[in-house]
């Protein structure tokens, strides 16, 4: 089971990365950064890194609005019997790793 859902993250990651970079505008850079599965694989969160940050707030917006043509595009490109309900946020631990950076540069 566990091999099942390492392959479904996996593949929902590349999907992601696929989606997102065909749709952008372009205006920011969004990186997907990972993907937490439920154990059920009836939810999937995938966490996200925006640049420049100041363009968070809009690239979440965004990325939540085109959850409905995300989940048509995994449909087409995955064999899953039951899709997850997808969500996106930002990866608050990719921020605290580049804030530790910075702080050990200075």
């Amino acid at each position: 089971m566990i091999l099942k859902n390492e392959k479904a993250r996996e593949a929902i990651h590349h999907a992601a990365a696929e989606f997102l970079s065909t749709v952008s505008n372009r205006t920011s850079l969004i990186t997907v950064m990972a993907v937490d599965l439920s154990p059920k694989r009836d939810k999937a969160v995938i966490l996200i890194s925006v640049l420049p940050e100041t363009q968070e707030v809009a690239a979440i917006e965004f990325t939540n609005r085109q959850r409905g043509a995300f989940r048509d595009f995994l449909r087409s490109r995955l064999s899953m019997q039951r899709l997850p309900r997808v969500t996106f946020a930002i990866d608050q631990g990719e921020k605290n790793r580049q804030r530790l950076d910075n702080l050990l540069r200075e």
